[in-house]
Protein backbone atom coordinates (compact mmCIF):
# COMPACT_ATOMS: atom_id res chain seq x y z
CA UNK A 1 0.00 0.00 0.00
CA UNK A 2 1.31 3.41 -0.99
CA UNK A 3 2.10 5.94 2.18
CA UNK A 4 0.85 9.45 2.48
CA UNK A 5 3.99 10.48 0.57
CA UNK A 6 3.10 8.08 -2.05
CA UNK A 7 0.64 7.68 -5.11
CA UNK A 8 0.42 4.92 -7.81
CA UNK A 9 -0.77 4.98 -11.06
CA UNK A 10 -1.81 2.48 -14.03
CA UNK A 11 0.90 3.93 -17.06
CA UNK A 12 0.49 0.80 -19.04
CA UNK A 13 -0.84 -2.82 -20.03
CA UNK A 14 1.65 -5.42 -19.36
CA UNK A 15 0.98 -6.41 -23.41
CA UNK A 16 2.02 -2.41 -24.77
CA UNK A 17 5.90 -3.35 -24.19
CA UNK A 18 7.94 -5.32 -25.76
CA UNK A 19 11.24 -7.08 -24.14
CA UNK A 20 14.42 -4.36 -24.24
CA UNK A 21 11.88 -1.27 -24.58
CA UNK A 22 12.49 2.10 -22.43
CA UNK A 23 9.41 4.48 -22.36
CA UNK A 24 8.76 7.51 -20.87
CA UNK A 25 5.48 7.81 -18.48
CA UNK A 26 3.99 10.86 -16.82
CA UNK A 27 3.13 11.12 -13.12
CA UNK A 28 2.44 13.68 -11.02
CA UNK A 29 3.40 15.94 -13.98
CA UNK A 30 6.61 14.48 -13.96
CA UNK A 31 8.30 11.34 -16.51
CA UNK A 32 9.61 8.21 -15.24
CA UNK A 33 11.50 5.81 -17.49
CA UNK A 34 9.95 2.75 -17.61
CA UNK A 35 11.35 -0.34 -18.85
CA UNK A 36 10.93 -4.04 -19.70
CA UNK A 37 13.56 -6.67 -19.69
CA UNK A 38 12.99 -10.65 -19.82
CA UNK A 39 9.17 -10.04 -19.01
CA UNK A 40 9.99 -7.44 -16.06
CA UNK A 41 9.04 -4.05 -15.79
CA UNK A 42 11.55 -1.46 -13.79
CA UNK A 43 11.12 2.55 -13.43
CA UNK A 44 13.45 5.08 -12.89
CA UNK A 45 13.94 8.94 -13.19
CA UNK A 46 13.89 9.79 -16.62
CA UNK A 47 17.27 12.47 -17.18
CA UNK A 48 20.91 11.68 -16.57
CA UNK A 49 21.69 13.37 -13.26
CA UNK A 50 24.86 14.49 -14.98
CA UNK A 51 23.18 17.61 -17.59
CA UNK A 52 19.96 16.00 -17.51
CA UNK A 53 20.20 14.59 -20.82
CA UNK A 54 16.75 12.41 -21.65
CA UNK A 55 17.59 8.61 -20.78
CA UNK A 56 15.15 7.74 -23.16
CA UNK A 57 17.02 8.57 -25.90
CA UNK A 58 19.72 6.97 -24.67
CA UNK A 59 21.07 2.89 -25.31
CA UNK A 60 19.41 -0.12 -23.26
CA UNK A 61 22.01 -2.93 -23.17
CA UNK A 62 21.13 -5.55 -20.60
CA UNK A 63 19.82 -4.11 -17.42
CA UNK A 64 21.58 -0.65 -17.89
CA UNK A 65 21.15 2.51 -19.81
CA UNK A 66 23.92 4.99 -21.18
CA UNK A 67 23.10 8.56 -21.65
CA UNK A 68 22.85 9.63 -24.95
CA UNK A 69 24.81 13.16 -24.35
CA UNK A 70 27.97 12.00 -22.26
CA UNK A 71 28.03 8.32 -21.40
CA UNK A 72 26.84 7.82 -18.16
CA UNK A 73 25.53 4.65 -17.34
CA UNK A 74 22.69 3.42 -14.82
CA UNK A 75 21.16 0.22 -13.77
CA UNK A 76 17.59 0.30 -14.80
CA UNK A 77 16.54 -2.31 -11.88
CA UNK A 78 18.45 -0.07 -9.16
CA UNK A 79 18.66 3.41 -10.47
CA UNK A 80 22.61 3.14 -9.52
CA UNK A 81 25.24 5.05 -11.29
CA UNK A 82 27.72 2.65 -13.13
CA UNK A 83 30.03 4.70 -14.89
CA UNK A 84 30.33 8.62 -15.00
CA UNK A 85 29.75 11.48 -15.76
CA UNK A 86 27.54 12.74 -13.37
CA UNK A 87 27.96 12.17 -9.25
CA UNK A 88 24.25 10.68 -8.28
CA UNK A 89 21.96 8.29 -9.13
CA UNK A 90 18.42 7.75 -10.34
CA UNK A 91 15.31 7.63 -8.15
CA UNK A 92 13.75 4.33 -8.39
CA UNK A 93 10.00 3.56 -8.13
CA UNK A 94 8.04 0.29 -7.31
CA UNK A 95 6.79 -1.28 -10.17
CA UNK A 96 3.87 -4.11 -10.24
CA UNK A 97 1.56 -5.80 -12.44
CA UNK A 98 -1.82 -6.48 -11.66
CA UNK A 99 -4.32 -7.89 -13.98
CA UNK A 100 -1.91 -6.98 -17.01
CA UNK A 101 -1.72 -3.76 -15.77
CA UNK A 102 1.58 -2.27 -14.94
CA UNK A 103 1.33 -0.01 -11.86
CA UNK A 104 4.04 2.47 -10.58
CA UNK A 105 4.40 3.91 -7.43
CA UNK A 106 6.43 7.07 -7.01
CA UNK A 107 7.46 9.47 -3.94
CA UNK A 108 6.33 12.51 -4.83
CA UNK A 109 9.92 14.40 -3.34
CA UNK A 110 11.93 11.88 -5.64
CA UNK A 111 9.82 12.55 -8.83
CA UNK A 112 10.66 16.13 -8.59
CA UNK A 113 14.47 16.08 -7.13
CA UNK A 114 15.02 13.67 -10.16
CA UNK A 115 18.60 12.82 -8.28
CA UNK A 116 18.96 10.24 -5.47
CA UNK A 117 22.59 10.16 -3.68
CA UNK A 118 23.60 7.05 -2.44
CA UNK A 119 23.59 6.27 1.21
CA UNK A 120 26.86 7.29 3.63
CA UNK A 121 28.33 6.04 6.27
CA UNK A 122 29.32 8.45 9.10
CA UNK A 123 32.29 8.33 10.51
CA UNK A 124 32.45 6.05 13.69
CA UNK A 125 34.79 8.57 16.13
CA UNK A 126 36.55 5.39 17.37
CA UNK A 127 38.35 4.18 14.35
CA UNK A 128 41.63 5.59 13.70
CA UNK A 129 41.89 4.95 9.80
CA UNK A 130 43.08 7.98 7.63
CA UNK A 131 42.50 8.29 4.15
CA UNK A 132 44.39 11.20 2.93
CA UNK A 133 42.89 12.38 -0.90
CA UNK A 134 45.38 14.73 -2.48
CA UNK A 135 43.39 16.58 -5.04
CA UNK A 136 40.32 18.16 -5.13
CA UNK A 137 38.87 17.38 -8.84
CA UNK A 138 36.58 14.74 -9.55
CA UNK A 139 38.84 11.38 -9.19
CA UNK A 140 39.44 12.41 -5.65
CA UNK A 141 36.05 13.75 -4.90
CA UNK A 142 34.33 10.31 -6.65
CA UNK A 143 37.02 8.24 -4.17
CA UNK A 144 35.74 9.66 -0.75
CA UNK A 145 31.91 9.79 -1.58
CA UNK A 146 32.45 5.67 -2.60
CA UNK A 147 34.48 5.49 0.79
CA UNK A 148 31.27 6.54 2.58
CA UNK A 149 28.74 5.10 0.31
CA UNK A 150 30.60 1.88 0.66
CA UNK A 151 30.81 1.50 4.71
CA UNK A 152 34.19 3.10 5.48
CA UNK A 153 34.32 4.19 9.07
CA UNK A 154 37.79 6.53 9.39
CA UNK A 155 38.55 9.82 8.63
CA UNK A 156 38.71 11.37 5.13
CA UNK A 157 40.52 14.41 4.49
CA UNK A 158 40.78 16.03 1.10
CA UNK A 159 43.17 18.46 0.59
CA UNK A 160 43.36 20.42 -2.86
CA UNK A 161 45.91 23.67 -3.58
CA UNK A 162 43.08 25.71 -5.09
CA UNK A 163 41.37 27.87 -3.02
CA UNK A 164 37.71 26.15 -3.87
CA UNK A 165 35.74 23.24 -3.34
CA UNK A 166 35.64 20.92 -6.37
CA UNK A 167 33.64 21.66 -9.37
CA UNK A 168 32.82 21.03 -12.85
CA UNK A 169 36.03 22.34 -14.60
CA UNK A 170 34.69 21.24 -17.87
CA UNK A 171 32.09 23.94 -18.26
CA UNK A 172 35.53 26.37 -17.95
CA UNK A 173 36.34 26.59 -22.06
CA UNK A 174 32.70 26.40 -22.53
CA UNK A 175 31.21 29.54 -20.01
CA UNK A 176 33.68 31.45 -19.09
CA UNK A 177 31.84 34.23 -16.90
CA UNK A 178 30.47 31.48 -14.97
CA UNK A 179 30.60 32.16 -10.79
CA UNK A 180 32.44 29.55 -8.98
CA UNK A 181 29.38 28.94 -6.83
CA UNK A 182 27.64 27.68 -9.80
CA UNK A 183 29.96 25.03 -10.95
CA UNK A 184 30.43 23.41 -7.27
CA UNK A 185 30.23 19.64 -7.75
CA UNK A 186 29.03 19.52 -3.88
CA UNK A 187 27.76 22.59 -1.77
CA UNK A 188 30.36 22.92 1.69
CA UNK A 189 27.42 21.47 3.87
CA UNK A 190 27.30 18.38 1.82
CA UNK A 191 30.72 17.68 2.91
CA UNK A 192 30.02 18.47 6.67
CA UNK A 193 27.25 16.23 6.28
CA UNK A 194 29.11 13.29 5.62
CA UNK A 195 32.38 14.06 7.48
CA UNK A 196 34.44 14.62 5.11
CA UNK A 197 37.01 16.82 6.01
CA UNK A 198 38.44 19.29 2.90
CA UNK A 199 41.18 21.38 3.38
CA UNK A 200 41.92 24.14 0.42
CA UNK A 201 45.04 26.32 -0.17
CA UNK A 202 46.69 22.80 1.13
CA UNK A 203 49.31 22.16 -1.74
CA UNK A 204 51.48 18.69 -1.10
CA UNK A 205 54.99 19.16 -1.57
CA UNK A 206 56.52 15.76 -0.79
CA UNK A 207 55.15 12.30 0.23
CA UNK A 208 57.36 9.94 3.02
CA UNK A 209 55.71 6.68 1.82
CA UNK A 210 57.69 4.77 4.73
CA UNK A 211 56.21 7.00 7.48
CA UNK A 212 52.97 7.06 5.37
CA UNK A 213 53.44 10.64 5.95
CA UNK A 214 52.24 14.06 3.87
CA UNK A 215 54.22 17.57 3.74
CA UNK A 216 52.38 20.41 2.89
CA UNK A 217 53.77 23.48 1.68
CA UNK A 218 52.53 25.58 4.38
CA UNK A 219 54.71 23.55 6.73
CA UNK A 220 51.87 20.73 8.40
CA UNK A 221 52.41 16.81 7.71
CA UNK A 222 49.43 14.49 7.91
CA UNK A 223 49.76 10.67 8.35
CA UNK A 224 47.28 8.21 6.34
CA UNK A 225 46.88 4.56 6.36
CA UNK A 226 46.00 5.19 2.94
CA UNK A 227 47.02 7.70 0.15
CA UNK A 228 45.37 8.81 -2.97
CA UNK A 229 46.92 10.89 -5.45
CA UNK A 230 44.54 12.81 -7.71
CA UNK A 231 46.72 16.01 -8.27
CA UNK A 232 45.63 16.23 -12.08
CA UNK A 233 47.59 18.27 -14.53
CA UNK A 234 49.13 21.68 -15.11
CA UNK A 235 48.84 23.45 -18.13
CA UNK A 236 52.01 23.08 -20.18
CA UNK A 237 52.98 27.13 -20.44
CA UNK A 238 54.25 29.22 -23.79
CA UNK A 239 58.25 29.27 -24.21
CA UNK A 240 59.24 32.49 -26.52
CA UNK A 241 60.34 36.04 -25.86
CA UNK A 242 57.64 37.86 -24.47
CA UNK A 243 55.63 34.77 -23.09
CA UNK A 244 56.31 36.54 -19.43
CA UNK A 245 54.35 39.76 -20.73
CA UNK A 246 51.04 40.75 -18.68
CA UNK A 247 48.09 39.09 -20.19
CA UNK A 248 49.36 36.14 -21.64
CA UNK A 249 46.94 33.48 -19.88
CA UNK A 250 46.30 30.22 -19.15
CA UNK A 251 43.15 28.74 -18.51
CA UNK A 252 43.46 25.90 -15.31
CA UNK A 253 41.01 27.65 -12.67
CA UNK A 254 37.89 29.61 -12.87
CA UNK A 255 39.38 32.69 -11.13
CA UNK A 256 41.42 32.16 -15.17
CA UNK A 257 37.95 31.81 -16.67
CA UNK A 258 36.47 34.72 -15.37
CA UNK A 259 40.01 36.90 -16.28
CA UNK A 260 39.77 35.67 -19.86
CA UNK A 261 36.56 36.52 -19.91
CA UNK A 262 36.42 40.46 -19.17
CA UNK A 263 40.28 41.10 -20.50
CA UNK A 264 38.91 39.66 -23.71
CA UNK A 265 35.58 41.40 -23.92
CA UNK A 266 36.04 44.21 -27.54
CA UNK A 267 39.65 43.21 -27.36
CA UNK A 268 42.20 40.88 -30.09
CA UNK A 269 42.55 37.95 -28.45
CA UNK A 270 44.82 35.10 -29.51
CA UNK A 271 44.37 31.31 -28.99
CA UNK A 272 47.76 29.04 -29.13
CA UNK A 273 46.40 25.69 -29.69
CA UNK A 274 43.82 24.00 -31.77
CA UNK A 275 42.74 20.87 -29.75
CA UNK A 276 39.72 20.82 -27.42
CA UNK A 277 40.40 23.63 -24.90
CA UNK A 278 41.41 26.52 -27.32
CA UNK A 279 38.39 25.57 -29.87
CA UNK A 280 36.12 26.21 -26.96
CA UNK A 281 37.41 29.51 -25.89
CA UNK A 282 37.60 30.42 -29.67
CA UNK A 283 33.95 29.96 -29.78
CA UNK A 284 32.91 31.37 -26.27
CA UNK A 285 34.99 34.57 -27.28
CA UNK A 286 33.77 34.19 -30.78
CA UNK A 287 31.17 37.25 -30.10
CA UNK A 288 32.65 39.36 -27.44
CA UNK A 289 35.70 39.73 -28.46
CA UNK A 290 36.58 42.61 -31.23
CA UNK A 291 38.52 39.63 -33.14
CA UNK A 292 39.83 35.59 -32.29
CA UNK A 293 42.87 34.08 -34.11
CA UNK A 294 44.11 30.46 -33.38
CA UNK A 295 47.48 29.15 -34.41
CA UNK A 296 47.80 25.77 -34.50
CA UNK A 297 50.35 23.36 -35.16
CA UNK A 298 48.56 20.69 -37.68
CA UNK A 299 46.60 21.60 -41.02
CA UNK A 300 43.28 21.53 -38.94
CA UNK A 301 41.69 21.56 -35.56
CA UNK A 302 41.32 18.51 -33.88
CA UNK A 303 43.13 16.70 -36.64
CA UNK A 304 44.97 13.93 -34.68
CA UNK A 305 41.92 13.04 -32.93
CA UNK A 306 39.02 13.43 -34.98
CA UNK A 307 40.49 13.69 -38.21
CA UNK A 308 41.21 16.07 -41.19
CA UNK A 309 37.02 16.05 -42.23
CA UNK A 310 35.62 17.08 -38.81
CA UNK A 311 38.34 19.01 -38.03
CA UNK A 312 38.28 20.83 -41.89
CA UNK A 313 34.30 20.78 -40.81
CA UNK A 314 34.35 22.94 -37.39
CA UNK A 315 36.81 25.51 -38.56
CA UNK A 316 34.71 26.55 -41.00
CA UNK A 317 32.07 26.67 -38.76
CA UNK A 318 33.88 29.09 -36.21
CA UNK A 319 35.41 30.84 -39.58
CA UNK A 320 31.57 32.00 -40.60
CA UNK A 321 31.75 33.14 -36.76
CA UNK A 322 34.55 35.78 -37.45
CA UNK A 323 37.53 33.13 -36.15
CA UNK A 324 40.78 33.32 -38.05
CA UNK A 325 43.60 30.36 -38.09
CA UNK A 326 47.07 30.12 -38.71
CA UNK A 327 47.67 27.09 -38.95
CA UNK A 328 50.52 24.55 -39.34
CA UNK A 329 52.15 27.79 -37.14
CA UNK A 330 53.31 28.90 -33.73
CA UNK A 331 54.36 31.96 -31.90
CA UNK A 332 57.50 32.83 -32.41
CA UNK A 333 57.58 36.02 -30.60
CA UNK A 334 55.37 38.23 -28.29
CA UNK A 335 56.22 42.31 -27.93
CA UNK A 336 54.59 44.56 -25.54
CA UNK A 337 53.88 48.00 -24.55
CA UNK A 338 54.13 49.01 -20.60
CA UNK A 339 54.51 45.43 -19.99
CA UNK A 340 51.57 43.94 -21.77
CA UNK A 341 51.51 42.14 -24.76
CA UNK A 342 50.69 43.96 -27.99
CA UNK A 343 51.94 42.02 -30.96
CA UNK A 344 52.65 38.48 -32.05
CA UNK A 345 55.26 37.82 -34.74
CA UNK A 346 54.26 33.82 -35.93
CA UNK A 347 56.96 31.48 -37.23
CA UNK A 348 55.26 32.21 -40.90
CA UNK A 349 56.31 35.82 -40.52
CA UNK A 350 52.83 37.10 -39.82
CA UNK A 351 52.08 39.72 -37.18
CA UNK A 352 49.24 40.22 -35.24
CA UNK A 353 47.69 42.82 -33.23
CA UNK A 354 47.24 41.43 -29.84
CA UNK A 355 45.71 42.17 -26.24
CA UNK A 356 45.02 38.99 -24.76
CA UNK A 357 46.83 35.62 -25.77
CA UNK A 358 45.25 32.62 -24.66
CA UNK A 359 47.41 29.32 -24.62
CA UNK A 360 46.35 25.94 -24.64
CA UNK A 361 48.66 23.74 -25.62
CA UNK A 362 48.77 20.35 -24.33
CA UNK A 363 49.25 19.50 -19.85
CA UNK A 364 51.91 17.86 -17.56
CA UNK A 365 51.15 15.67 -14.47
CA UNK A 366 51.49 17.00 -11.54
CA UNK A 367 53.80 15.10 -9.70
CA UNK A 368 57.52 16.60 -9.56
CA UNK A 369 56.67 16.51 -5.38
CA UNK A 370 56.45 12.80 -5.37
CA UNK A 371 60.53 12.99 -6.19
CA UNK A 372 62.16 10.99 -3.70
CA UNK A 373 59.02 9.42 -2.47
CA UNK A 374 60.06 5.92 -4.21
CA UNK A 375 56.34 6.25 -6.54
CA UNK A 376 57.09 4.98 -9.64
CA UNK A 377 56.72 7.44 -12.81
CA UNK A 378 57.05 7.31 -16.36
CA UNK A 379 59.30 9.52 -18.84
CA UNK A 380 56.87 11.91 -18.82
CA UNK A 381 55.95 12.52 -15.16
CA UNK A 382 52.62 10.38 -14.58
CA UNK A 383 52.18 7.83 -11.77
CA UNK A 384 51.78 4.01 -12.63
CA UNK A 385 49.15 2.13 -11.65
CA UNK A 386 48.22 -1.42 -11.72
CA UNK A 387 44.70 -2.52 -12.60
CA UNK A 388 43.43 -1.57 -9.24
CA UNK A 389 44.89 1.96 -9.32
CA UNK A 390 47.00 1.20 -6.85
CA UNK A 391 50.77 2.42 -7.07
CA UNK A 392 54.01 0.43 -6.66
CA UNK A 393 53.79 1.25 -2.93
CA UNK A 394 50.73 -1.12 -1.17
CA UNK A 395 48.23 1.63 0.06
CA UNK A 396 48.97 4.65 -2.00
CA UNK A 397 47.06 5.30 -5.02
CA UNK A 398 46.78 7.47 -8.44
CA UNK A 399 43.79 8.52 -10.34
CA UNK A 400 42.54 10.82 -13.06
CA UNK A 401 44.96 12.80 -15.45
CA UNK A 402 48.26 12.20 -12.95
CA UNK A 403 47.67 8.38 -13.28
CA UNK A 404 49.21 6.36 -16.55
CA UNK A 405 47.16 2.79 -16.74
CA UNK A 406 46.32 -0.24 -18.22
CA UNK A 407 43.77 0.38 -20.43
CA UNK A 408 41.21 -2.84 -20.92
CA UNK A 409 39.99 -1.35 -24.21
CA UNK A 410 43.55 -1.64 -25.59
CA UNK A 411 44.57 -5.16 -24.12
CA UNK A 412 45.72 -3.66 -21.24
CA UNK A 413 48.17 -0.96 -22.68
CA UNK A 414 49.59 1.75 -20.96
CA UNK A 415 48.30 4.63 -20.96
CA UNK A 416 47.69 8.45 -19.76
CA UNK A 417 43.98 9.83 -20.77
CA UNK A 418 42.95 13.58 -19.18
CA UNK A 419 39.37 12.62 -19.57
CA UNK A 420 36.77 14.15 -16.77
CA UNK A 421 34.99 10.85 -17.26
CA UNK A 422 37.54 8.52 -16.78
CA UNK A 423 38.97 10.55 -13.58
CA UNK A 424 35.30 9.92 -11.83
CA UNK A 425 35.28 6.07 -12.78
CA UNK A 426 39.02 6.16 -11.77
CA UNK A 427 38.38 7.70 -8.69
CA UNK A 428 35.70 5.22 -7.68
CA UNK A 429 37.63 2.20 -8.57
CA UNK A 430 40.75 3.66 -6.42
CA UNK A 431 38.33 3.95 -3.05
CA UNK A 432 36.88 0.30 -3.77
CA UNK A 433 40.52 -1.22 -4.06
CA UNK A 434 41.27 0.44 -0.59
CA UNK A 435 38.54 -1.66 0.86
CA UNK A 436 40.20 -4.72 -0.59
CA UNK A 437 37.18 -5.33 -3.06
CA UNK A 438 39.86 -6.08 -5.92
CA UNK A 439 37.79 -3.94 -8.47
CA UNK A 440 39.52 -4.31 -11.99
CA UNK A 441 38.86 -0.72 -13.44
CA UNK A 442 37.23 -1.02 -16.52
CA UNK A 443 35.68 2.23 -18.26
CA UNK A 444 35.63 3.16 -22.21
CA UNK A 445 36.67 6.61 -22.35
CA UNK A 446 34.24 8.82 -23.31
CA UNK A 447 34.49 12.99 -23.81
CA UNK A 448 32.06 15.37 -25.69
CA UNK A 449 32.99 18.92 -26.97
CA UNK A 450 30.45 21.49 -27.41
CA UNK A 451 30.84 24.43 -30.01
CA UNK A 452 28.60 27.47 -30.93
CA UNK A 453 25.37 24.97 -30.05
CA UNK A 454 27.06 22.35 -31.58
CA UNK A 455 28.29 18.79 -29.64
CA UNK A 456 30.77 16.37 -30.41
CA UNK A 457 31.19 13.09 -29.06
CA UNK A 458 33.72 10.37 -28.64
CA UNK A 459 34.07 6.90 -27.06
CA UNK A 460 36.96 4.52 -27.57
CA UNK A 461 40.81 5.14 -27.72
CA UNK A 462 41.60 6.15 -31.33
CA UNK A 463 45.72 6.91 -30.93
CA UNK A 464 47.23 4.95 -33.93
CA UNK A 465 44.00 4.55 -36.11
CA UNK A 466 44.54 4.61 -39.66
CA UNK A 467 41.81 4.98 -41.32
CA UNK A 468 37.95 6.55 -40.79
CA UNK A 469 35.02 5.21 -42.09
CA UNK A 470 32.39 7.61 -42.56
CA UNK A 471 28.41 7.85 -42.20
CA UNK A 472 27.08 10.81 -43.04
CA UNK A 473 28.51 14.03 -44.09
CA UNK A 474 30.42 16.64 -41.71
CA UNK A 475 29.97 19.44 -44.35
CA UNK A 476 26.21 19.03 -43.27
CA UNK A 477 26.98 18.80 -39.44
CA UNK A 478 25.17 15.51 -39.19
CA UNK A 479 28.02 12.20 -39.44
CA UNK A 480 29.01 8.80 -37.24
CA UNK A 481 32.70 8.34 -37.91
CA UNK A 482 34.10 4.84 -37.26
CA UNK A 483 38.42 4.66 -35.99
CA UNK A 484 39.67 1.50 -37.48
CA UNK A 485 43.08 0.12 -36.17
CA UNK A 486 44.22 -3.36 -37.39
CA UNK A 487 40.87 -4.00 -38.82
CA UNK A 488 38.41 -3.09 -36.17
CA UNK A 489 36.92 -0.22 -34.52
CA UNK A 490 39.00 1.71 -31.74
CA UNK A 491 36.90 4.76 -31.63
CA UNK A 492 34.07 6.32 -32.61
CA UNK A 493 32.82 10.26 -32.71
CA UNK A 494 29.82 11.78 -33.79
CA UNK A 495 27.12 14.78 -34.10
CA UNK A 496 23.49 14.73 -34.17
CA UNK A 497 23.38 11.27 -34.75
CA UNK A 498 22.87 9.94 -30.89
CA UNK A 499 22.51 7.35 -29.45
CA UNK A 500 24.92 6.00 -31.82
CA UNK A 501 28.05 7.17 -29.65
CA UNK A 502 26.65 5.58 -26.48
CA UNK A 503 25.27 2.60 -28.07
CA UNK A 504 28.95 1.97 -29.81
CA UNK A 505 30.18 2.90 -25.77
CA UNK A 506 28.14 0.09 -25.09
CA UNK A 507 29.27 -2.64 -27.38
CA UNK A 508 33.04 -1.75 -26.65
CA UNK A 509 32.61 -1.97 -22.42
CA UNK A 510 31.22 -5.58 -23.14
CA UNK A 511 34.30 -6.51 -24.30
CA UNK A 512 32.85 -6.81 -27.85
CA UNK A 513 34.79 -6.06 -31.27
CA UNK A 514 33.31 -4.29 -33.94
CA UNK A 515 35.19 -4.76 -37.11
CA UNK A 516 35.68 -2.69 -40.01
CA UNK A 517 33.32 -4.62 -42.47
CA UNK A 518 31.01 -4.07 -39.79
CA UNK A 519 31.46 -0.55 -39.44
CA UNK A 520 31.24 -0.65 -43.32
CA UNK A 521 28.20 -2.32 -43.80
CA UNK A 522 25.28 0.19 -44.65
CA UNK A 523 23.05 -2.03 -42.43
CA UNK A 524 24.62 -0.68 -39.00
CA UNK A 525 21.04 -0.08 -37.39
CA UNK A 526 20.53 -4.20 -37.71
CA UNK A 527 24.13 -5.19 -36.33
CA UNK A 528 24.18 -2.39 -33.23
CA UNK A 529 20.76 -3.87 -32.36
CA UNK A 530 21.97 -7.25 -32.34
CA UNK A 531 25.02 -6.34 -30.41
Amino acid sequence: MATEDEFTKEVCLETDMQDGEMREVEMNEQKVLLVKINGSFSAVGSKCTHYGAPLIKGALIGHRVRCPWHGACFNVKTGDIEDYPGLDSLPCFKVKVENGKVLVTANKLALENSKRVKTMTPRDPHCSSTVLILGGGPAGLVCAETLRQEGYLGKIILATKEDNLPYDRTKLSKAMNMKTESILLRPGDFFAAHDIEVWTDKEAVAVNTSKKMVKFKDGSVQQYDQLLIATGSRPNKLKCSGADLENVLLLRTPDDANKIHELSSKKNVLILGSSFIGMEVAAYLSDKATSVCVVGSSKVPFQAVLGSDIGSTVMKMLEEHGVKFYMENTIKELKGQNGKVKEAILKSGTVLPVDVVVTGIGVAPESAFLSGSGIHLDSKGFIIVDKHMQTNIQGVFAAGDVASFPLPLMNSKRVSIGHWQLALAQGCSAALNMLKRKEVFNSVPFFWTSLLGKSIRYAGYGEGFTEIIMKGNPKEMKFLAFYIREENVVAVSSMNFDPAVARIAEILASGKQISKAEAQSSEEDKWLKHF
